[in-house]
């Protein structure tokens, strides 16, 4: 015959050890996914630092953690040139571009 405290007892140890690999499981989860974004995330094509992007008068701009480097996406610079044409960037863009 079988002692109703042993069933319980396997009962809350089952238990327990269903928690502690639910735990295990979402800590898992939880790396693979930063294990993810992190190789997801773009590399500097200078020195391949970590870009990390800025808003900069509305346009996001990739910066390098390590080199400093500022790299724009297609069409940024002329956005930027336009909104500064009567300064050095505007200017530097106009005097490339007659050339």
């Amino acid at each position: 015959m079988s002692n109703p405290l042993d069933k319980r007892g396997r009962a809350l140890e089952e238990d327990y050890f269903r928690r502690q690999e639910q735990e295990l499981i979402e800590k898992m989860r939880a790396k693979m996914a930063a294990e993810k974004k992190e190789a997801e995330a773009l590399k500097c094509p200078k020195c391949d630092g970590k870009l990390i992007e800025i808003a900069f008068e509305d346009i996001h701009i990739d910066l390098c953690d390590k080199c400093g480097g500022a790299w724009l996406d297609e069409g940024e610079l002329e956005t930027l040139t336009k909104k500064d044409e009567s300064g050095w960037l505007g200017r530097l863009w106009a005097s490339s571009g007659s050339k």
